[in-house]
């Protein structure tokens, strides 16, 4: 009788050779080159499609040991569908490359579809994440495991990236329990991407980040053993970028104790690993204590460690401390302060450069700003590191605060250096470049408003025109915040906003911002290559006498890009139109009984208790709105923020029971449900029994247009319409609701300068307003159209969306079209039932207020249109019977 083979639990990936990871495998290295944010050549090849040059690049990581290909295809610029499975195609036919298995890496998980379709063997996704809720998550891990591949699981959740201890277990534990309780999935093909962030970057609260990753993933290989932990490890050191020297050996040290803990792999240049016992045992030393924070309060490991890097030329050449500058002119010792972080002399320096110029003004205007220039050169080209640049700012700043009394007994006749916002855009989190902007900014005197990460372009906005801002910054570090960006300046141009645009962040580039972002706004927009040199920007944006020049050679420059870029292009992956109605949602419509609303026409809502919302107050995004990031209630208990939550949340609660208990605000709302059938392709034809006997209202939706997976439709809401010819009668609901009677509130808190309750009392309007339309849609679902009476779901479970139906907005991504919003107004006579007004751009006022459709089919889901084409375009101009103008106007942002 034939014995069982016993197949152990082993990760198993493979090309045209197997790797099995097993217990004594040692640490496996995943070569980073063959991805376009990580080598400079191979981005250039692949621009200019040398794919067989580029395919030298991955053989040379092959030859220096690395047992996974990392290929990465996210550039603005690229095709990114189009590049992967050119690049992957070529790559199999090269047997030396190919038999080593492939991490196909995006952060578009349609390119990671594309790869999967032409990798042989058994590859690794990098990767999915829980980032856009539940649901997304398992859809790309159900594709993934369909393809066999093995997944990276980033560490990320709504909230955001995991930065610390506990949040990094609590996210891995619930996407594990996901995707091996619900899914099925292997646990030995879950790998854990646990975060690798910057250290040693001169901010303290960046001091702990690799010792919680060592700390994670012992923690996490204790509780999910067969589950494996890797990482992107060059993140550690970008600090230090340009000193290969000092990077090798921060990554060894690392690797050495991240590799005891249970780290199973990593992103790495696999020839450039130093030995551990051969790094200098000084600089080893260092880097022990700046990764494992020891001895570094007040930032003592890491000063240290920059101490040692500024004196490292090469290897084992060290160069000692020369005081002749101080025998140089002041505006030379000055600088020479500001680039080598020196504050010893700065005071006197300072005093005698006063005393040389006329105004104390112009001492910063000239050397120091002069000094500063210097740095940004120096920094821009990888000579000068990322925390030296925080003690330049600091030599700055001692340097303006000996200025400051002088310049205030001028300040009539001296200029506002100027107030900038600063933000992160939606979606991307720990942007370095950004805090730096802001410190070096703030040295030079500008006032800062930092909005933080994952801020969304309405409030960045916002939030501009709240503080009458001079300049607007956007900061990104992943590919998709580029897409952001755009979306940001289209806004500004369509808000008629005034203020300059400065881009910059690890993604963004002079080209990206001149082909996609300029053109979007008429009022300046400035790539800015590093922090220092922000200062010089925002000073040409802000002198009046220089602006006009400066943006002028800006033009010309992104005039140039532009041509070369257009030169370059690539046809997009799209299909036609009529190809993505064919190829729409294949709802079986002989199965599905439409549910005839209880209530039909409009129903109205006047002063609708307060009270009674409360329990549907989303209470995280309120948290987010102060920057506190945290899951409501568990950020409460947050070792960090929990103190400060606690307190915002118990002065909330006061502050909504006074608005309850005193009646500061108004609920006013309406619902509306109509019969409704689509045409079986993108229109909705609406019979407003209320209106003009034998209205018929024809809602018009767009489609995604993007080439699809097979199995995968392209969606339109119409889809979720049951089509005329059916002989079935369906319906379509919608709703307004807002948050009234906050301006009167407003004045008195800013006649008291209580800015606090100002801003509670906006953020508190603005929760009602979401809660008020998460009630009235819980009630519709159960009363007033009733398709699920017996429905029974938790505040939790609501926030989640585990619902049926949904209520999409016009303007967001399922419908982008904000002039459909005139039609859904005019079916609920929204102005006169609720006092909802529509600005010209198709704003709501007053600002906490919401307004959607009801739909209520089972498989109606939210989704991005995402970009269309001409054809579609010109389809659906003629649907709306309206200019072709207005109507692409309105449609920029989809338009391809």
């Amino acid at each position: 009788m034939r014995e069982a083979i016993n197949i152990k639990p082993y990760l198993r990936l493979s090309g045209l050779e197997p790797l099995v990871v097993r217990p004594e495998t040692n640490f496996v290295n995943i070569g980073e080159r063959t991805n376009v944010t990580g080598s400079k050549k191979f981005a250039r090849l692949v621009r200019e499609g040398l794919y067989e040059e580029a395919l030298s690049v991955a053989r040379q990581q092959v030859e220096n040991g690395a047992q996974v290909l990392d290929v990465n295809m996210d550039d603005a610029l690229l095709d990114g569908e189009v590049a992967m499975v050119t690049f992957l195609n070529q790559l199999q036919s090269e047997p030396d490359i190919a038999k080593i298995p492939v991490m196909i890496d995006s952060s578009k998980f349609s390119i990671i579809e594309a790869g999967l379709k032409c990798v042989q063997g058994k590859c690794i996704v990098n990767s999915i994440s829980l980032k856009e809720g539940e649901q997304k998550f398992i859809e790309q891990a159900v594709i993934c495991r369909s393809y066999g591949a093995a997944v990276i699981v980033m560490a990320f959740d709504e909230n955001g990236q995991a930065d610390n201890f506990q949040r990094r277990i609590d996210i891995c534990k619930r996407a594990y329990k996901i995707l091996t309780k619900q899914l099925g999935f292997p646990p030995q093909d879950i790998i854990f991407d646990l975060n690798i962030f910057a250290i040693a970057t001169g901010l303290e609260e960046h001091n702990n980040y690799a010792v919680d990753f060592i700390r994670a993933t012992k923690e996490i290989k204790a509780l999910m053993p067969l589950a494996k932990i890797s990482g992107g490890v060059s993140n550690l050191s970008f600090s230090f970028r340009g000193n290969e020297h000092v990077r090798e050996a921060m990554h060894s040290v690392f690797l050495y104790h991240a590799i005891k803990a249970g780290m199973d792999m990593g992103i790495v240049n696999a020839g450039q690993l130093v030995v551990y016992d051969e790094i200098d045992p000084t600089l080893r030393q260092l880097c022990e204590d700046v990764i494992m924070n020891r001895g570094n309060e007040n930032n003592e490991a890491t000063e240290k460690l920059i101490a040692f890097a500024e004196t490292v030329k090469a290897k084992g050449k060290v160069v000692e401390r020369d005081e002749s500058w101080r025998n140089n002119s002041v505006e030379e010792r000055l600088k020479h302060a500001l680039v080598n972080g020196i504050t010893e002399y700065i005071d006197q320096d300072t005093e005698e450069a006063r005393l040389k110029y006329p105004k104390p003004l112009e001492v910063i205007e000239g050397p120091l700003m002069a000094g500063m220039d210097v740095v940004g050169d120096l920094f821009g080209s990888g000579k000068m590191f990322l925390p030296q640049v925080v003690k330049s700012a600091r030599v700055m700043k001692k340097s303006v605060a000996v200025l400051t009394p002088y310049i205030e007994l001028e300040k009539s006749k001296a200029s506002s250096a100027g107030k900038i916002l600063m933000a992160t855009v939606k979606g991307d989190v720990h942007d370095i470049g950004k805090n730096i902007v802001g410190v070096v900014l703030g040295c030079n005197g500008y006032e800062i408003i930092d909005l933080g990460v994952m801020v969304p372009a309405d409030k960045i906005l916002e939030e501009a025109q709240k503080h009458n801002v001079d300049i607007i910054g956007l900061s990104g570090l992943i590919t998709p915040s580029l897409d952001e960006m755009v979306h940001v300046a289209h806004e500004m141009k369509r808000r008629k906003m005034h203020q300059p645009l400065l881009i910059g962040g690890a993604t963004t580039s002079r080209m990206h911002t001149a082909v996609k972002i300029a053109g979007q706004y008429d009022n300046g927009v400035v790539h800015v290559l590093d922090a220092s040199r922000s200062v010089t920007v925002a000073g040409s944006l802000l002198n009046q006498e220089q602006k006009p020049g400066f943006l002028k050679q800006i033009d010309s420059e992104y005039q140039k890009l532009r041509e070369d870029f257009a030169s370059k292009k690539t046809s997009k992956q799209y299909i036609s139109y009529e190809a993505a109605i064919e190829n729409k949602s294949k709802i079986d419509w002989s199965l599905f009984t439409p549910v005839a609303p209880k209530q039909k026409g409009a129903l109205t809502f006047r002063n609708f208790s307060l009270k009674e919302l409360i329990p549907f107050i989303d209470w995280s995004p309120f948290f987010i709105a102060w920057e506190l990031a945290g899951k409501f209630p568990a950020i409460l208990e947050d070792k960090v923020v929990g103190k400060e939550a606690t307190k915002l949340f118990n002065d909330a609660n006061q502050l909504l029971n006074q608005i309850v208990e005193e009646k500061w605000l108004d609920a006013h709302g309406v619902i509306g449900f109509w019969p409704a059938n689509s045409n079986g392709r993108d229109s909705v034809s609406v019979l407003n029994e209320n209106g003009v006997e034998g209205e018929v209202v024809h809602l018009q939706f767009l489609r995604q247009q993007i080439k699809k997976a097979a199995g995968q439709p392209n969606l339109s809401l119409a889809d979720f319409i049951c089509p005329e010819g059916n002989n079935k009668q369906d319906y379509i609901g919608a709703f307004a609701v807002s948050i009234a009677g906050i301006e009167p509130h407003i004045k008195r808190f800013e006649s008291q300068f209580d800015d606090y309750n100002k801003i509670m009392l906006q953020a508190l309007a603005d929760r009602l307003a979401e809660a008020f339309a998460e009630c009235l849609h819980q009630r519709v679902r159960k009363e007033y159209w009733g398709y699920v009476p017996q429905e029974s779901l938790d505040n939790t479970a609501l926030i989640k969306e585990e619902y049926q139906g949904i209520r999409p907005a016009p303007g967001y991504p399922a419908c982008p079209d904000h002039t459909e919003k005139h039609k859904l107004f005019h079916l609920l006579n929204a102005t006169e039932n609720t006092g909802i007004s529509l600005t010209e751009s198709l704003a709501m006022y007053p600002a906490a207020s919401v307004c959607g459709w009801y739909f209520a089919h089972p498989e109606s889901k939210y989704f991005g249109v995402g970009k269309i084409e001409k054809d579609q375009l010109a389809d659906y101009t003629q649907r709306k019977n309206m200019d072709a103008e207005v109507v692409e106007r309105w449609l920029r942002p989809v338009l391809e």
